[in-house]
């Protein structure tokens, strides 16, 4: 029995992904899979319900753990804030209550240059990214208080870099680490972790993005010097399980897994 036995974690965006090869390739099933094997009640959301069911399967099959896929997609013409509270609901009516919170989900129209974005561009990611990690922050407030647990946010190089081709994605992910650092100061003194990680790790997303715009993704994206792309479970997720360990709470900053290191940044 894993560390995290009886507990529950809500991961956004948590489908189950393949690359060209086969290989598991998302970040919140890499993330899913960490977290299921050391116990933890898992709840996964994402818009596609076919990836939430093989994540399910997959996991519950291998690991024993109990899973609850909710389908749910924050978007521009969606009353959001109604979409989230019912998935807390949801998960809190399975599991009891929810310890960790990590906000992954995002998606972005990667490759289009800022002058010609389009406003449904530009809504696709601050509202897949921002708000999503916004809304699912509030609902869960009172749930993580509760059980003194732990935020994990998701943010990028795209922002902290200003990539070609990325002016949504990154404004998106920008937003996320300044509400990540507001959340880390008013809710300390509730005993909640909030954390930010910046990753680069091989997904199908990344795949997509070579296979579409391969002039951005030779601009943006570069091996780490350690020689290799990030595993989603390995160097991720398991980054994820660490964050929730009871010996680091109220440890707050950013965790950068871009450069081949792994290191923690007040």
């Amino acid at each position: 029995m894993g560390f995290l036995t009886n507990k529950t974690v809500l991961i956004t965006g948590g489908g189950k992904a393949t690359l060209s090869n086969g290989k598991a390739g998302s970040i919140g099933y890499g993330i899913a899979t960490a977290y299921a094997k050391e116990g933890a009640n898992i709840v996964i959301t994402g818009r596609n319900v076919q990836k939430l069911m093989d994540a399910k399967e997959q996991l519950e099959s291998l690991y024993g753990v109990k899973v609850l896929p909710v389908q749910a997609d924050i978007s521009a013409d969606a009353d959001n804030k109604a979409i989230v509270e019912s998935v807390v609901e949801q998960a809190v009516a399975a599991f009891g209550g929810i310890d960790v919170l990590i906000n992954n989900a995002q998606a972005s129209a990667s490759g289009v240059p800022l002058s010609e974005h389009t406003t449904e561009q530009f809504d696709l990611a601050i509202y897949s990214g921002l708000y999503s990690t916004f809304y699912y922050m509030q609902a869960c407030y009172p749930y993580l208080a509760k059980a003194k647990g732990s935020v994990i946010n998701f943010a990028s190089g795209a922002g902290l870099f200003g990539n070609y081709g990325q002016c949504a994605y990154a404004a998106a992910k920008e937003g996320i680490r300044g509400l990540t650092r507001v959340a880390a100061t008013e809710w300390s003194k509730d005993g909640i972790n909030v954390n930010v990680i910046c990753p680069l790790a091989w997904t199908s997303q990344l795949e997509n993005f070579k296979n579409a715009y391969p002039d951005a993704f030779e601009k943006n994206v570069h091996t780490p010097p350690m020689g290799f792309f990030g595993d989603p479970e390995k160097h991720i997720g398991r980054v994820c399980v660490q964050l929730a360990h009871p010996d680091f709470k109220y440890m707050t900053g950013e965790t950068v897994t871009l450069e081949g290191g792994l290191g923690l940044r007040p």
